[in-house]
């Protein structure tokens, strides 16, 4: 099927109320235009270099979505840029973000990266500690948490119903409680692979690359 079939395919599949992000790293503009043309308004990247060409090049009503690792020298290139920042995960991160966007009277709307499966190749924060970042970000002035992301080990359907279960029960709690910058809008999770069993357990939001474009194509880089 064609980007815009694919896209349609899975707009059937999931109710108006799941935001799809069209992860489109390593694609071209052209395929970007394709998954525009199919209704696509939400793209995801990883790489702050190749976000920034494509912020460029690209519609400006896009929402462009930061969901890869973001090191701390790149939110400068970053901001008044990026819709909703992924990868929140560590407080002098978090620092550097205020700085910069309060630097520029700008607001960054995040979510915080959680580790669910304690993964080490992996990005997040561990859960326990959740508690003392969410204590910094409520002292800010120019970062608002908007909700909680993952991404979750390999593993089979059950393996990744435990992870994504677990998220929405941290997402719960964090929802009941009443703090300042922090409001529970969006949980974040699932992928190509497994973004049906994500919603079933309670995403709001999930991240498909290789399921609307293709296997990757890093040579388009």
């Amino acid at each position: 099927m064609c980007i815009a079939e694919n896209i349609n395919k899975i707009k059937n599949e999931i109710s108006d109320d799941i935001t799809l992000i069209s992860v489109s790293k390593t694609r071209t503009i052209e395929e970007l235009e394709e998954a525009y043309q199919a209704g696509a308004r939400d793209f995801g990247e990883n790489k702050v270099q190749e976000f920034t060409e494509k912020v460029e090049k690209f519609h400006s009503d896009v929402r462009w979505h930061l969901i890869g690792h973001l090191q701390r020298n790149k939110v400068k290139y970053i901001v008044g840029k990026v819709y909703l920042i992924h990868s929140l995960d560590n407080i002098k991160l978090l620092e550097e973000i205020e700085k910069k966007y309060a630097a520029k009277g700008q607001i960054a709307n995040v979510l915080i990266q959680i580790n669910i499966g304690r993964d080490p190749n992996k990005s997040g924060i561990l859960e326990e500690n959740l508690e003392e970042l969410i204590s910094a970000c409520e002292k800010c002035s120019s970062v608002k948490v908007k909700g909680i992301m993952t991404v979750i080990p390999k593993g089979d359907e059950e393996s990744c119903r435990k992870y994504f279960a677990k998220m929405k029960r941290i997402y719960d709690d964090l929802a009941k409680k009443q703090y300042s910058n922090v409001r529970m809008e969006y949980l974040s999770m699932g992928m190509t692979g497994d973004y049906k069993i994500a919603i079933s357990e309670g995403a709001n939001m999930v991240r498909i690359g290789e399921g609307i474009f293709g296997k990757r194509m890093y040579k388009n880089i």
